[in-house]
């Protein structure tokens, strides 16, 4: 059986990453795939703009995802978020019957979006939006709240607008983000079951 491939995008901190763990977690045979695997090596992290597409090695994501979607083993890049590198060595993975790929850009290549069996847009407000980001960054991250908010400002929100909001269009589905997480997760298992796939 061919896997079923869920696309999940939506903007920093819309709770797609929370809400396709919450899915997976319920389901003994899936892959999730994050986008941020791909990043290219980044020579300046304080200047880099992690949010847009030329960072991200979407090509070698859709070379990967088209292997696993075939039925064949993938070798998936591994990203070292702490000297901003790819790793030597890649991580052999099988296909499952359930894959998810999510990230913030994911919608946004065409390729990409051509290989998906369910393609979703997370929604949520860009206040709250940035109050979990900073949440997030100052306490799992140990961030100083001056250089999240600077990030926030230089490259965050402006590629958010220019590249992400925009992506929702491509969307099957959107969902609030805004909402109990459950009740995400139950209509996400529903648009899977109805389009025919393993959930």
């Amino acid at each position: 059986m061919q896997p079923f491939v869920v696309l999940v995008a939506g903007g920093t901190a819309s709770g797609k990453t929370t809400l396709v763990h919450a899915v997976a977690d319920a389901h003994p045979d899936c892959l999730v795939l994050s986008h941020d695997r791909y990043y290219l090596d980044v020579p300046d992290p304080l200047t880099h703009d992690y949010d847009h597409p030329e960072a991200l090695d979407t090509a070698r994501l859709v070379a990967d995802l088209a292997r696993l979607r075939a039925g064949q083993d993938a070798s998936l890049p591994r990203y070292d978020f702490a000297t901003h590198r790819r790793l030597a060595q890649g991580e052999p993975t099988q296909p499952r019957s359930l894959i998810f790929v999510e990230g913030i850009l994911v919608l946004h290549d065409a390729q990409l979006r051509s290989l998906a069996d369910l393609r979703v847009f997370v929604s949520a407000a860009d206040d709250l939006r940035l109050a979990r980001r900073l949440q997030r960054d100052i306490v799992e991250r140990g961030r100083e709240p001056a250089g999240v908010l600077g990030q926030y400002l230089s490259t965050v929100r402006p590629g958010h607008r220019r590249f992400v909001e925009p992506s929702r269009f491509h969307a099957d589905i959107v969902l609030d983000g805004e909402a109990p997480l459950m009740v995400m997760a139950a209509g996400l298992a529903a648009m899977i079951h109805a389009r025919g796939g393993p959930m």
